[in-house]
């Protein structure tokens, strides 16, 4: 978003994060924020807020957020979802949750309709919404120092299930993920 902190970028009058926040909350228990910039804004949504995890060194990506994420969680599953997609299911977390509980597996991740290149709907993991058991935390740690850096090369070495979001009634909005202000303002246009 053109070097602006993404996550207090207004959405309908509110900072995304905070949106997230909002739109999460109904959802789980506990809520923590992952970020590296501007914390005291963060701060002041009235949850913790933990900057990226130093054991990567650089940069690592969404990864270093689920390392974060995975050794500051004191439950004992984690749900990530990115801040920039403020529209994700109001049933996000109990669908995911059914289907990590019904396939026994590693991780839960999201998939929703996009259009191929060909103009045809195509279910498309989105690997930021990612349900796993806090145990995972190991088995990151290798995947990262082995040079790994993609979420979905780390979920695919273990059972992973991916949850469908096409169904009858489901938004086609509810991933859509806002990578710059002017797609930001766009979505929120066509709010009803």
């Amino acid at each position: 978003m053109g070097g602006v902190d993404k996550g207090l970028q207004n959405f309908n009058g509110v900072p995304l994060a905070l949106h997230t926040l909002m739109r999460l909350s109904p959802q789980v228990g506990n809520i923590m924020i992952n970020a590296n910039r501007n914390l005291a804004a963060y701060e002041s949504f009235g949850v913790p807020v933990w900057p990226d995890s130093t054991s990567l060194g650089e940069f690592a990506g969404p990864l270093a957020g689920f390392m974060t994420g995975l050794e500051r969680c004191e439950t004992p599953y984690l749900l990530t979802v990115p801040c920039d997609t403020p529209l994700f299911p109001h049933d996000l977390v109990a669908r995911m949750a059914d289907a990590f509980v019904r396939e026994d597996a590693d991780f839960a991740v999201a998939a929703a309709p996009e259009e191929d290149e060909q103009g045809q709907l195509q279910l498309r993991p989105q690997p930021v919404f990612c349900l796993m058991a806090t145990d995972m935390l190991e088995s990151l740690m290798r995947f990262t120092q082995g040079g790994g850096r993609k979420i979905d090369a780390w979920t695919a070495q273990h059972k992973t299930v991916i949850v469908p979001f096409n169904a009858p009634g489901d938004d086609a909005r509810g991933f859509f993920n806002a990578n710059t202000l002017a797609e930001l303002h766009l979505l929120e246009s066509r709010l009803p």
